[in-house]
């Protein structure tokens, strides 16, 4: 009888001990894995073709004065917040209130030589476009082979 083990969940600190110098991406899981704990704002990504790619935050309720969108080395961070509503405003009978106008913050880390190219609000949706140019001295290079 053929026994199987399922992983449910990695402890990583634990996972330090045995290997030398992989704190960085050990670390880097660490944070990939606590930012899942919320799902606000949905987001998708796609890829648009080898080099290009868009990201679509869904941000209904947010203008453009009320989102930052940055680029700190390798981590592309979106961030929303609302202005401070008037007390008058919290007073509001609301029957039900499914809108989410929280404040966010939200990171994505961006593979090397990959810039944003843009954003644009429409519709309640923040589109991100970013592209992948990587310079002519990193690319691949064919080398011709002699005979004789």
């Amino acid at each position: 009888m053929t026994k199987t083990l399922q992983l449910r969940s990695i402890d990583i600190p634990s996972i330090y001990k045995f290997g030398i110098g992989f704190e960085p991406m050990f670390d880097e899981i660490l944070r990939a894995t606590a930012q899942q704990e919320t799902n606000y704002p949905p987001y998708n990504i796609v890829q648009i073709n080898e080099d290009e790619y868009l990201i679509s935050v869904a941000v209904a309720g947010f203008s453009p004065n009320m989102l930052e969108v940055t680029k700190e080395q390798d981590t592309l961070i979106i961030e929303g917040a609302q202005p401070a509503q008037d007390p008058s405003a919290d007073q509001l009978n609301y029957l039900y209130k499914g809108i989410g106008g929280r404040k966010f913050r939200r990171e994505f880390r961006l593979a090397e030589h990959v810039e944003i190219n843009g954003a644009k609000l429409e519709l309640g949706i923040l589109n991100i476009l970013l592209k992948r140019d990587i310079p002519e001295e990193r690319k691949p290079k064919k080398i011709a082979i002699d005979y004789k």
